[in-house]
């Protein structure tokens, strides 16, 4: 399997040719991204250090959408989510609150946890069972909804 920015790479030049412009420009931010970390780190990149990148390129798009939804500028939060899309890509498949809230309810029986004490070890160990498949905020959100 070809590395990461390989990939982008390959995928930014048939970007070009399809003249995908919201491809072609996230592709290109992505790039950037890559490049400045692994000139600020003075080594390649590894799998890890791309991921962590590319969720926090997304992470911020998110939270441009959603400022630019409550400032009523539809537009260029439709363009925001568009690019959170074509990064999405390079990220692995997310686990589904569903999912999550089943692991989390089946710990929590198996452990016989309840309150807000069960909070430090359910998410150290829901954590480590999803790692990058899901985000951090989400977990915390359902544990406490379980915990209640």
């Amino acid at each position: 399997m070809p590395n990461p920015v390989d990939r982008i790479q390959t995928e930014l030049k048939d970007a070009l040719k399809a003249r995908d412009t919201v491809r072609r420009d996230t592709l290109r931010l992505l790039l950037t991204a890559l490049k400045n970390e692994q000139i600020a780190r003075g080594e390649a990149l590894d799998d890890n250090a791309f991921q962590a990148i590319t969720k926090r390129l997304v992470k911020q798009r998110r939270e441009s959408a959603q400022q630019f939804r409550a400032g009523g500028r539809d537009e260029l939060a439709d363009q925001e989510e568009a690019e959170i899309g074509v990064l999405e890509i390079y990220l692995p498949h997310q686990a589904s609150d569903d999912e999550i809230r089943a692991a989390i309810e089946a710990l929590v029986a198996e452990q016989g946890w309840s309150g807000p004490r069960a909070m430090g070890p359910l998410m150290q160990a829901m954590i480590a069972r999803f790692g990058a498949t899901a985000d951090g905020k989400t977990i915390s959100r359902i544990a406490r909804e379980v915990l209640g």
